[in-house]
């Protein structure tokens, strides 16, 4: 039995080892045209498929029969050949963003709800939310509610962003300011890459329950195997699956004074999880095709920690990285949320007295004590965890391993 995601650009999808945990049948890309659609869908190649953006609405013609939630939300993602050769068009986004919403634990019937966005998605979210006896306000660009106008809605309990911004691979931005809603007890963000979005990290700094789209896409794809299997799975296996990709795709940053091991444990532990090591020097060196002396001879500390912020922001975006970070990277505090998006970030103390210092421009310059101490506050604020690095490296791995559930 073939079955699979049709869209038109799908570069890396998650969707395939989310079936692969679900069932046993063949999961494959389609990337089509728009004008190859029709004859994909009538071709009889597959059992079932999965549709996303731009095809939603777009393939709704093909399909013999609509279920009710699809004629109601207006959008198919979920295709399934009968067996008399017609297509049956269904849409689990439903059963996804209700399980998302569930999941928050919050009651929203009588609340004011704010949906960013106006798209398919917003649709569905739309749909849920008022099933659930919400107050839905749909915030588009242009219309009567925008975005030149939220303050008519700093009342609002939950906000959910059904738009495409802050979403991989232009990350770090958000479509709101959240200093806007004093009430709010929960934010929803359907983008689930990067794990954290500018939004998801505001809410978390205002103590606001934060949840991603990763849930979604899960509980949707359950549902979706469902239909192409015609057999029940339980509800847990999303619980399952989501904690999987959650840690799989979750970054390991280490940070530290120079010297301290990043480099050396980032390796090891690198090795030990079966992940790539990235060390960030390394990337700024073949990125500038100069040493890190000669940089900082060059360019001085300003122009070499611009270089090293953007060398971040590309290696922040990605998953399932284990990434040394430079001693100095703390010093900027953008640099926190670059790391912060898609990592858990790990301080590594050692003694100062055993820190090396060749090849270390800063190191060698200055006393380490003093640099040490003024550092020390930006550490702690980047830190997650922190582990003591004084014993032999492969003891380092362990205790990080003990530390961060992977």
């Amino acid at each position: 039995m073939i079955c699979g995601l049709l869209g038109q650009k799908l570069g890396h999808s998650y969707s395939p080892q989310i079936h692969r945990e679900l069932s046993n049948y063949s999961y494959q890309l389609f990337e089509k045209e728009p004008e190859q659609i029709e004859a994909f869908l009538r071709s009889g190649d597959f059992h079932g498929i999965n549709v996303t953006i731009p095809y939603k609405k777009s393939v709704i013609p093909f399909c013999d029969t609509l279920t009710e939630q699809a004629q109601k939300l207006g959008a198919v993602n979920t295709i399934v050949r009968q067996e008399d050769g017609t297509l049956l068009g269904h849409n689990t986004d439903y059963f996804g963003f209700r399980s998302m919403a569930e999941r928050t634990g919050i009651h929203f019937a009588g609340k004011k709800v704010l949906v960013l966005g106006s798209g398919g998605a917003s649709n569905t979210v739309c749909y849920v939310m008022q099933e659930l006896g919400a107050e839905v306000v749909v915030i588009s660009r242009n219309g009567k509610n925008n975005y030149n106008n939220l303050h008519l809605h700093a009342d609002c309990s939950a906000i959910v962003n059904a738009t495409p911004v802050g979403m991989y691979p232009n990350t770090g931005v958000s479509p709101i300011d959240l200093s806007q809603f004093p009430k709010l007890d929960c934010v929803m963000d359907l983008i689930y890459n990067p794990g954290k979005t500018r939004l998801i990290m505001d809410a978390e700094e205002r103590g606001i329950p934060a949840e991603n789209g990763l849930w979604m896409l899960v509980a949707q794809a359950k549902e979706s195997a469902e239909l192409f299997s015609s057999h029940k799975i339980d509800n847990k296996e999303i619980q399952r699956i989501y904690d999987i990709l959650k840690k799989q795709m979750k970054n390991i940053i280490l940070i530290g004074m120079p010297g301290s091991g990043k480099s050396t444990v980032g390796k090891l532990l690198a090795a030990k999880l079966g992940r790539e090591f990235i060390d960030s020097d390394c990337c700024i060196e073949e990125y500038t095709g100069k040493t890190i002396p000669e940089i900082f001879s060059s360019q001085r500390e300003a122009g070499f920690r611009a270089i090293e912020t953007h060398i971040l922001s590309e290696l922040g975006k990605k998953s399932g990285l284990v990434i040394a970070t430079g001693g100095g990277s703390v010093t900027k505090p953008e640099n926190y949320s670059l790391l912060h998006q898609n990592g858990i970030i790990i301080w590594l103390q050692r003694d100062l007295d055993i820190l090396p210092t060749n090849g270390r421009p800063l190191s060698q310059k200055n006393n380490l004590k003093d640099m040490y101490q003024i550092r020390k506050p930006m550490y702690e604020k980047f830190a997650d965890i922190t582990v003591d690095n004084n014993c032999i490296p492969e003891n380092t791995v362990e205790s990080i391993l003990s530390e961060v559930e992977l």
